[in-house]
């Protein structure tokens, strides 16, 4: 994990490699600060000469300078080199999402990513700062304050083997009981962001429930959890500070007592200038424990989140890229052979189950079927959105298991059920579909969709800002756009999963007849609802419980399908079409 998260690091390893020197130039100095000071304290003390004191004094002042400098550049070196290692994982991040296959955003939610890739990746920036830093100069501080201790003080650092273990084992137990409530509030923020995503999303469905008050509380309710855990850890971790200050207190107590009796009775070599830098000393390795607790602390938040993040670029793509795939698709024609497929393996129920069916090129088929009928699985599995799982899918007369991927969505267009437009002009927005889209092609492909009619009445027409998720546009306008947007691809096949429901029965005909004539070659499958849209394809297919339960034209299904007859009678009041 350690490993896979520090490949993000690449252009900021000199920065980091320089904190590291920096930070342990700064050790040595300020270790060395307390026994300068206990010299010149010790010759003040022995009336040494003028000269002398100021020679020592200077010393002092430009340690001092170098240990700032030191720090600073260190200070400096390792905020640029962590936010430059934050601003990698999260493109990293980002990237490894845009190679993701249905299966694997399945497996992880929205609101999971969003907290991955902003509060995941913050916790380890600190971290990563904090290690640089702090964690490589509190150790050393630790070991080189505890030798000079021993070299000056003598029997004075006998003081330390009390308060270092208390204090080290007082603050190991208060991270470890710390432990497990960070843990606990990751997950939390997963659903409360997965709370707010929704309630976003949802906005005009809650103001029409009048469900305000509700999701308040809900919201409330999620913030309260994730604050009694943090609440709880932080409370823990608070004791470090009156601990540290009762072992502090010990020790300099221990060393004024002790010393002072030395120096009144002139045992050892103890001077003043001892006792000053022991209390100096007896600072820096009390100061070095509490911060490696507070490391420690850190990084146990931040081991969480590290392994959430690792979990996401170490996430293997479902669909595998064929070693020599084929780069060009010769139709539109589509074949099933003996499919079956779940969306998981650990699935007990197949979605889709012995799907035998041959589209050839061009022609356009209806798709129709209940709620749960399996009607929008079948026709992922075309442009390889998931891979079956039995049996096979041919696309011009290949498996298409054996194309490039690229090459197959690219003559794959597919309107989804969920129409989603993106913030920009509506012209951006179409040319999702084709880069290069001339203005003809883009005027042609709204005149097929019908788009045109309310575009051309929008004060900027083409270059009206569509608002994030298309909220200042209808549902049906958003359906139109959506399907211009596909027909500039120029696909071989297009698939219409259910998007034509938003638009009158009178628009839907005007589409699907400006298909029939702009688009004739092109293998159009049309999924819905309504048996009007469906009623004059080459081939209706009624799907059921995941299997193909008949198929045929309209005439031949009223005649031998008794599910798509009852369809048919309940949307036509027992046969009689609506106008």
């Amino acid at each position: 994990m350690i490993k896979r998260l520090l490949a993000s690091l690449r252009e900021y390893k000199t920065p980091t490699i320089l904190t590291l020197i920096l930070i342990t130039s700064e050790a040595v100095i300020e270790t060395f600060i307390p026994f300068i000071t206990a010299e010149l304290v010790n010759r003040v003390q022995a009336q040494a000469e003028i000269m002398e004191v100021i020679k020592t004094g200077f010393l002092l002042i430009v340690m001092a300078v170098l240990s700032l400098l030191c720090g600073g550049g260190a200070a400096f070196t390792s905020s640029y080199a962590s936010t430059g290692f934050a601003k990698n994982l999260r493109h990293d991040m980002f990237g490894k999402v845009q190679s993701f296959d249905f299966e694997n955003i399945d497996k992880f939610s929205s609101s999971s990513l969003v907290t991955r890739m902003t509060t995941d990746v913050t916790n380890v920036q600190m971290s990563f700062m904090m290690i640089t830093r702090i964690a490589l100069r509190s150790p050393l501080m630790l070991i080189f304050s505890i030798i000079m201790a021993y070299i000056m003080g003598g029997v004075l650092a006998s003081a330390f083997v009390v308060a270092i273990p208390v204090l080290a084992i007082g603050l190991f137990r208060i991270a470890q009981k710390a432990m497990p409530a960070f843990r606990r509030v990751f997950k939390k923020y997963d659903r409360m962001n997965e709370s707010i995503e929704e309630n976003v999303r949802a906005m005009r469905v809650v103001k029409g429930f009048s469900r305000e008050e509700y999701e308040k509380q809900k919201f409330s309710a999620a913030a309260e959890d994730i604050c009694i855990d943090f609440t709880k850890a932080e409370r823990l971790v608070a004791l470090n500070m009156p601990l540290m200050q009762l072992c502090m207190n010990f020790n300099s107590v221990f060393i004024l007592y002790v010393g002072s009796k030395l120096v009144i009775n002139r045992m050892g070599n103890i001077g003043i200038g001892q006792i000053s830098a022991m209390i100096s000393y007896g600072m820096q390795i009390l100061m070095s424990l509490m911060m490696l607790s507070m490391i420690y602390v850190m990084l146990i938040m931040s081991a969480e989140s590290a392994k959430r993040i690792a979990e996401v670029l170490e996430e293997t793509p479902s669909l595998a890229q064929p070693e020599n795939p084929i780069k060009s698709v010769a139709d539109g024609s589509v074949e099933f052979k003996n499919v079956s497929f779940k969306y998981s393996k650990k699935a007990k129920l197949f979605a889709l189950s012995g799907i035998d069916l041959k589209i050839p090129s061009g022609m356009t088929v209806g798709i129709i079927g209940g709620t749960g009928s399996s009607k929008s699985s079948l026709v992922q599995l075309i442009p390889r959105l998931y891979d079956v799982t039995e049996g096979s899918v041919l696309v011009g007369g290949e498996d298409v298991r054996n194309y490039d991927v690229e090459t197959l969505r690219n003559s794959v267009s597919m309107v989804l059920q969920k129409n989603l437009l993106f913030s920009g002009t509506i012209k951006e927005n179409l040319k999702w579909g084709n880069e290069t889209a001339t203005d003809g092609e883009i005027k042609e492909a709204c005149a097929i969709a019908c788009a045109d009619e309310f575009i051309d009445k929008f004060p900027d027409k083409y270059e009206t800002k569509i608002e994030q998720g298309g909220t200042n546009v209808s549902g049906g306008q958003k359906q139109r756009l959506c399907i211009a947007r596909a027909l500039l691809k120029k696909p071989k096949i297009l698939i219409l999963d259910d998007s034509t429901s938003a638009v009158d029965t009178k628009t839907d005909a005007v589409i699907r007849k400006a298909f029939a004539q702009y688009l004739p070659e092109t293998t159009k499958i049309i999924i819905a609802q309504r048996i009007s849209s469906v009623q004059d394809a080459d081939m209706i297919v009624v799907m059921d419980n995941g299997k193909i339960s008949d198929k045929g034209t309209h005439e031949e299904l009223l005649a031998s399908s008794e599910i798509y007859r009852e369809i048919y009678h309940q949307q036509t009041n027992g046969g009689e079409e609506d106008e």
